[in-house]
């Protein structure tokens, strides 16, 4: 079976991280990271409440969103298995990436455990997929995408197509979430693709 990780970082947007993780947990060993900022973001778009007294809790509450057991820790739990190289991976995805997340990827300056995984899943040569979550872009955030690019990153912004004829919000964030899964290269048929 393989393993990713998946960050939710705190920017708008987290819906298209928690369809990426319902696909994931299908088939594959979801690690799951969520910024503290992220939960009350999560709360007011979604209305979904994934917050708790314990990683455990947390856990939990996951599990029970996904339909499929979840590993998750606290953005603070540098002990765990997913801040090693020698802990494998298939790759990670930061989904929404806030501009904050993604400089501190860019700059290797891992204050958070979602910094400190994408970090080692850079050295070790393996994908890591991005959707940064901003509009405009200032050229700050450009030239850190493009270093990150530059590294082997996979810069992956959710923007809507509508060639599908999206007749809802749903339909639009499983388009994006399916580009986000292509990225990684990972199978699913959650949108109908051009010419099928």
């Amino acid at each position: 079976m393989k393993r990713f990780i998946l960050a939710i970082s705190g920017a708008t947007g987290p819906a298209v991280g928690l369809r990426v993780l319902r696909e994931l947990t299908r088939t594959t060993e979801v690690h799951v990271l969520i910024s503290r900022q992220s939960f009350s973001i999560i709360r007011d778009e979604t209305g979904i409440d994934f917050s708790g007294s314990s990683e455990a809790a947390i856990r939990e509450k996951l599990t029970a969103f996904a339909g499929f057991p979840v590993h998750y820790y606290a953005e603070d739990h540098f002990e765990a298995p997913i801040a090693s190289g020698s802990f494998r991976t298939d790759g990670m995805f930061v989904v929404p990436c806030s501009m904050k997340t993604l400089a501190g990827i860019a700059c290797g300056y891992s204050s958070s455990l979602i910094e400190r995984a994408a970090d080692v899943t850079l050295k070790e040569g393996r994908r890591l997929v991005l959707s940064p979550r901003e509009m405009p872009f200032s050229a700050i955030h450009l030239d850190n995408m493009l270093k990150l690019a530059r590294l082997g990153a996979m810069i992956a912004p959710p923007v809507i197509g509508f060639y599908h004829k999206p007749r809802s919000t749903d339909d639009m964030i499983d388009l994006i979430a399916g580009k986000i899964l292509d990225a990684m290269a990972v199978d699913h048929e959650i949108y109908r693709r051009w010419g099928s």
